[in-house]
């Protein structure tokens, strides 16, 4: 009988999933409660055939520490980790898992809006601080979500699901720009394509959904910032490199704009002496978009389905795109 093939899994994982992987491979899981070390690391991968992260530069020097390696499966919709040129070069696959965390990543999105709209987080700690001592004057007053202008920059998957969400629970008009016009969410949302200057300028909320690329990367400075109008309000869930933040804590600091929503950040985790702590018109989140117990779990069995497909010479169903 054949041996199953070898794979190393970088962190752990639910117990459905890791009896799945135990059911089709060899596998060996890092199950510790501190950092994997480097040196660990390229341990395990020697004589690995597939391997499932969620982080971590998936490059050169990885591959020259496993030179049986035939797949990287990451789990995280994201992939601006892996060198996708060496990638090919080498014949190394790679996947992703796109989808199973579209609507949770929307909610969250959401909710930074109507957070950062409503400043629940500073009035919350107004009120444990025991600085609430009258009637809600306006001083506290926010601004409404509902039938607000609405810009989203990237109309992905996680995208259609945030315009959903605003055209049919908030009535809010839409406005998008993308690589390419969608005319379904155009139709479904009654969606509006526009120039990212337009956009900027029209939008009382600009949200940003777009992958990090080096064509991404910076997009959003200084100059996009002053289009923007003073009462808007920004939100970031994608990628923090892709915007310049400097330039939005300084738009923050000057009342360029109202306020930001982030779950993501240049660096990451944020330290504590980022002036975006202190800022009173922010609401600043973990990168926590995708992070619901099922939606993880979803999302860890279909990068162990990636896998296994990869590691028996299947073609995964979710090969990055450009690598296909």
């Amino acid at each position: 009988m054949a041996l199953k093939p070898h794979i190393f899994v970088s962190r752990p994982l639910p117990a459905a999933v890791e009896r799945y992987l135990r059911e089709h491979c060899q596998t060996s899981i890092w199950n510790g409660s501190e950092k994997l070390s480097r040196e660990r690391f390229f341990s395990e991968i020697q004589n690995a055939e597939g391997l499932l992260t969620s982080s971590g530069s998936i490059d050169a020097v990885l591959f020259d520490h496993a030179p049986k390696l035939k797949i990287v499966s990451n789990i995280s919709v994201g992939y601006n980790n892996f060198d996708l040129d060496e990638m090919k070069r080498r014949g190394i696959m790679g996947t992703h898992t796109p989808g199973v965390l579209d609507d949770s990543v929307a909610d969250l999105i959401m909710s930074l809006m109507l957070s950062a709209a409503r400043r629940v987080p500073e009035l919350d700690r107004l009120v444990r601080d025991g600085g609430w001592l009258k009637g809600a004057d306006d001083a506290l007053f926010g601004v409404d979500v509902h039938h607000a202008k609405l810009g989203i920059i990237g109309m992905g998957r996680i995208g259609e699901a945030l315009a959903k969400r605003a055209k049919f629970g908030f009535d809010m008009q839409i406005s998008y720009h993308n690589r390419r016009r969608n005319p379904e969410v155009e139709s479904r949302f009654d969606a509006a394509y526009a120039s990212v200057d337009q956009l900027l300028a029209e939008s009382d909320f600009v949200v940003v959904m777009t992958p990090l690329t080096p064509e991404t990367e910076g997009m959003i400075g200084a100059a996009q910032f002053a289009k923007m109008k003073r009462s808007a309000i920004f939100i970031n869930a994608s990628r923090g490199k892709v915007i310049d933040e400097a330039a939005l804590i300084e738009a923050l600091r000057s009342g360029t704009i109202r306020a930001a929503g982030l779950d993501v950040f240049e660096q990451e985790p944020i330290g504590q002496d980022n002036p975006l702590v202190k800022l009173p018109n922010t609401v600043l989140l973990p990168h926590i978009g995708s992070a619901t117990t099922r939606t993880r779990a979803d999302m860890a069995m279909l990068a162990a389905e990636n896998l296994v497909a990869g590691v028996y010479g299947k073609v995964p169903p979710n090969l990055v795109p450009e690598l296909r």
